[in-house]
């Protein structure tokens, strides 16, 4: 069983910026990726990175604004959002992943507990 601590959310103004983490010793060993759902929706990719950080994946409504990066000494994965809207409000939650393309939550396997990400106009 593997176990992510998820950190970094937290309520903010429209375009203002936060950074998520994730974190495992475990981190090091897996593709992994960032999701989020709202309540009554799906849960929906929003960026994945290869083990290696030779390749991601984003969403298109995050496109330009967000960036995966990940840190394998550390055991750390990012997510750095930025010009953050009111419809990225979400809880967001980290996962190991078997693709990242497509990032889709449904290939994902363990996942970490949500951090709530809250942008008000």
């Amino acid at each position: 069983q593997v176990r992510f601590v998820e950190s970094g959310g937290g309520s903010v103004q429209a375009g203002e910026s936060l950074r998520l983490s994730c974190t495992a010793s475990e981190v090091q060993y897996y593709n992994m990726g960032w999701f989020r759902q709202t309540p009554g929706k799906e849960r929906e990719g929003v960026s994945c990175i290869s083990v290696s950080a030779d390749s991601s994946h984003y969403a298109d409504s995050v496109k330009d604004r967000f960036t995966i990066v990940r840190d394998n000494a550390k055991g750390i994965l990012y997510l750095q959002m930025n010009s953050l809207k009111p419809e990225d409000s979400a809880t967001y939650y980290c996962a190991t992943v078997t693709t990242i393309s497509p990032c889709i939550a449904y290939q994902a396997t363990y996942w970490g507990q949500g951090t709530q990400v809250t942008v008000y106009a």
